[in-house]
């Protein structure tokens, strides 16, 4: 499937993104582990969210749902998952494998985590590492990559991990671990990520605190089924964040989005850029705080990024280049080498997407450097990767010529039906 965009229009109107992904993968495993029924709403139906569902249906958990975003989880309790019946395959949920590795080290039973091509390319060293040091065995393929091999019946302790970078990713895993480990296992992260894992284990009736940057959990306790209402995704709000903030006449307001500080770098830099976002109506839901969020269209100018931010926006790079593109000046990012190793190299796909519709720009190991300026058109590889799909569609509300962009079917992992609420919108988008 590929989008063709049409040059020109605006954004406008009222409107609700899927619901927040890595929240999605957390409340399946969580719910999964737990003593009972848990219900949840807002569920991302994208095929991430549902390769973590199908690989816990393998296990033994009984899953109702999705059904209009509502899901009923029946536990197994942490001592309940029965052996999958062969390879566990997570698509190409890349969190659904890092989070479930963790779980899977503790468990009785072998195990064998796969992907599709994208995924089996991604490296699990990072956290085949920590387990280990936990007493877990793990095989991969050459190089760190999937296919993992977990050994089962390993006797887990807690340790103390120092995260080399910051990975929200890393930290839930040796946390899920921990839930199976003898002792105390705890964390410590160079900078802050998000902290949907700690907040819905607590949710769940399992202690996690966190003193002087250190989250750490005791073993051996138990989960509580609850009820979880997931927020709109803010990765996903992202692109029509930025597609609103770049054409002119645009006006939108964005529903119930979730607003976890560890989440929101995307809205941060954007507003040092200039943009126009009102936050409206903050409120707390199920300990996660959302608001709605106003778009206007607003003159962006180009800035160099806080290198602070960047692990709070490490999803959404791919809009923000987008916007770079479109601001006045040049706009410069360090320290985000992690986005070399996500669905795609994401710099090297952008940098030659820029260079399709004729943006300056120079990448660099652990960023790049983009001088904003007009958009032309032209025919956009995603490298299999929906953020960069999505973020060139939205690319075509300042481009001068359409825009063509091949190998779109990975926008179904976080984003259904992206393209209806993009055309809603007024993006002028139609399916080649």
């Amino acid at each position: 499937m590929k989008y063709v965009v049409q040059p020109g229009g605006q954004l406008s109107g009222s409107h609700r993104v899927p619901g927040d992904k890595s929240m999605s993968h957390r409340a399946v495993m969580l719910g999964a582990l737990a003593e009972g029924a848990t219900e949840v709403t807002g569920f991302l139906d994208g095929d991430d969210a549902l390769a973590t569902a199908a690989a816990f249906r393998d296990m033994g958990v009984v899953i109702e749902g999705p059904t209009d975003c509502r899901m009923i989880i029946h536990g197994a309790g942490l001592q309940g998952l029965a052996p999958p019946p062969g390879s566990v395959d997570m698509g190409n949920a890349g969190t659904g494998m890092r989070l479930l590795a963790g779980i899977l080290a503790g468990q009785p039973f072998d195990s064998r985590l796969v992907g599709d091509v994208s995924l089996m390319k991604r490296p699990m060293g990072r956290v085949i590492e920590p387990l280990a040091k936990m007493g877990a065995v793990i095989e991969s393929g050459s190089g760190g990559v999937p296919p993992l091999q977990i050994r089962g019946g390993q006797a887990l302790h807690g340790i103390h991990y120092d995260l080399p970078m910051a990975s929200a990713q890393v930290k839930s895993c040796i946390l899920l671990a921990g839930l199976f480990a003898e002792g105390r296992t705890s964390v410590t992260e160079p900078a802050p990520t998000r902290d949907h894992t700690e907040r819905m284990l607590r949710g769940f009736g399992y202690p996690v605190d966190r003193v002087n940057g250190v989250i750490g959990l005791d073993g051996g306790g138990g989960l509580t089924a609850t009820q979880i209402d997931i927020p709109a995704d803010v990765s996903s709000a992202a692109f029509f964040i930025v597609g609103a903030s770049i054409a002119p006449g645009s006006d939108i307001v964005l529903r119930h989005v979730g607003m976890n500080p560890t989440r929101i770098g995307v809205i941060n830099i954007l507003t040092l850029m200039g943009a126009d976002i009102s936050v409206l109506e903050p409120r707390e839901v199920g300990g996660e705080p959302v608001a709605d969020l106003r778009i206007r269209h607003a003159d962006l100018h180009g800035i160099d990024i806080p290198e602070d931010e960047v692990p709070l926006a490490i999803d959404e790079f791919p809009a923000l280049f987008i916007a770079a593109a479109c601001a006045r000046g040049t706009t410069t990012l360090r320290g985000a080498a992690e986005l070399r190793v996500k669905e795609s190299d994401r710099i090297a796909a952008m940098a030659e997407g820029l260079d399709t519709l004729g943006v300056e720009n120079e990448p660099t190991p652990d960023g790049i450097v983009i001088e904003g300026g007009t958009l032309g058109g032209g025919t956009i590889r995603t490298f299999h990767d929906h953020r960069i799909a999505m973020a060139f569609a939205m690319a075509g509300l300042r481009a001068s010529r359409a825009i063509e962009i091949l190998d779109c079917d990975h926008v179904a992992t976080s984003f259904p039906r992206f393209d209806h609420l993009a055309v809603q919108s007024g993006l002028k988008l139609a399916i080649g």
